[in-house]
């Protein structure tokens, strides 16, 4: 660790420059400032520094170039900047990852939050950098261990695959995300909190994770003050750091919380830099961003580890049609819907089972637990459709097999959607089969019995 240390800061000091490039501010055109003399010299993505001639400095990125002009987007409000002001250009923005960033709390820029002194890892790295090569990526992996019996059971979760957490709000989605964090097996844990207010950071790392999940975590925050251009690199930031540990071989557990907001801030980003908007709002560019991003994450080649990705998406009006949500289904592999209605009746995880799909199944259950998993969502969509009819006491036993058995079993499997566990993804199994095994006893054939006689020919009726 001291070496790594040490050579992080040797790197650190090798990376300082003397001389820099210096243009002047132009004009400022709405949120854009506009600089002279740096446009041979400046790439799109550069970051830059503005010297206020009153004030503190103010960061910014290139976002255009202009004949002899470079449009600069700042980090935060342009008051204070003058005609003439001095801008330096930086380069490009890099990331250099360190193995004692675990457990600590940064900024999209390596910046610490947490008021210690942070040491810079000895390589740096791109923000944007390019996936494993597609062809020499391996396939999913095994199936993971979750903490929650929903998640070992009916919707596993395997080593590399990529999930959705679509969810409005209030449902439960940054508590289901700290589960996760706990309780779900992985050599490191990487959150991204993109726009989140900012008594919710450190509640979420106190309280929420806690020193258990903070253990194994590295924590990237951009708050919903901070500058478009910083919520957008926040995610890019922590896929960036789950990389550095993937490339070590390990496997990284990346969360990101949520996506909709950093489509948000690309939104802002693009159109400042003269993109129009096309898509409800959001311009072009969006699909390729999340899609880009999405990408990253994944099994990794024979030498690399692997980064299992869980990406929040916040749906207005539980609208799965909306932009966002509907790019990033499109990408992922599998997507996990939290209902409002299940969250208001007290059941935490507040997952729509019958909406929520894993794609790493059948291959991720044995034939039997595939079995067992098709028996359970036949019962809860039998429920759900006469649902209405059942509490309103309209349903007469012995008219239907399978929705007699969906009733008995209704209870206990509510319960076991809820519930964490510490047995594993067999023992969870076993218990599911053993729920659906007293569910389904006895039922089927008393209730064919049941159907063969006279007053069973009318399906509904209050009993009597």
């Amino acid at each position: 660790m001291v070496r790594d240390e040490i050579t992080g800061l040797r790197a650190q000091l090798a990376a300082l420059q003397s001389v820099r490039a210096v243009g002047r501010v132009r004009s400022v055109d709405g949120s854009v400032i506009w600089v002279r003399g740096l446009a041979h010299l400046a790439s799109i993505g550069d970051r830059v520094r503005l010297l206020r001639t009153s004030g503190e400095p103010l960061g910014g990125e290139v976002l255009r170039i202009r004949d002899d002009l470079v449009g600069m987007l700042p980090d935060a409000g342009i008051d204070g900047v003058s005609q003439g002001d001095r801008v330096a250009v930086l380069g490009p923005p890099t990331l250099a990852p360190a193995d004692s960033w675990i457990g600590r709390v940064i900024d999209p820029y390596g910046i610490p939050l947490d008021g210690n002194p942070i040491i810079d890892g000895p390589k740096r790295r791109p923000f944007r950098a390019a996936p494993p090569p597609a062809a020499q990526r391996r396939g999913l992996g095994v199936r993971l261990e979750t903490g929650l019996s929903v998640f070992n059971t009916l919707l596993p979760v395997v080593k590399g695959q990529r999930i959705g957490l679509f969810a409005g709000s209030g449902v439960g989605k940054s508590r289901l995300l700290a589960q996760f964090a706990r309780g779900m097996q992985a050599d490191v844990v990487v959150l991204a909190l993109v726009g989140e207010r900012g008594r919710e950071v450190r509640d979420f790392v106190n309280n929420v994770l806690g020193p258990e999940g903070m253990a194994r975590a590295v924590v990237i925050a951009a708050t919903s003050d901070r500058s478009p251009l910083e919520r957008r690199r926040c995610a890019q930031a922590a896929m960036t750091i789950a990389e550095h540990f993937r490339d070590q071989g390990k496997h990284v557990l990346y969360l990101a919380d949520s996506i909709t907001r950093f489509a948000e801030a690309h939104r802002e980003v693009a159109i400042a830099s003269g993109e129009m908007p096309s898509l409800r709002g959001f311009p072009a560019s969006t699909a390729h961003q999340i899609m880009t991003l999405a990408e990253r994450a994944g099994p990794g080649t024979a030498e690399m580890g692997d980064i299992t990705a869980v990406f929040s998406v916040l749906v207005a009006g539980s609208d799965m049609d909306e932009p966002v949500a509907d790019i990033l289904r499109g990408v992922l592999d599998g997507h996990v819907v939290l209902d409002r209605q299940i969250a208001e009746r007290g059941r935490f995880p507040a997952v729509d089972l019958l909406r929520s799909v894993s794609r790493s199944l059948p291959e991720a259950a044995s034939e039997d637990e595939n079995l067992q998993i098709t028996l359970a969502r036949k019962l809860l969509g039998a429920y759900a459709r006469s649902e209405t009819m059942i509490r309103a006491g309209l349903y007469r036993d012995g008219s239907d097999p399978l929705l007699d058995q969906a009733i008995k079993a209704w209870p206990e499997l509510e319960a076991f959607l809820a519930e964490t566990t510490t047995i594993g993804v067999d023992n969870s199994f076993s218990r599911l089969t053993l729920l659906l095994r007293r569910a389904t006893s006895g039922t089927g054939v008393s209730a064919q019995a049941k159907s063969r006689r006279p007053q069973a020919k009318a399906p509904v009726g209050r009993g009597g």
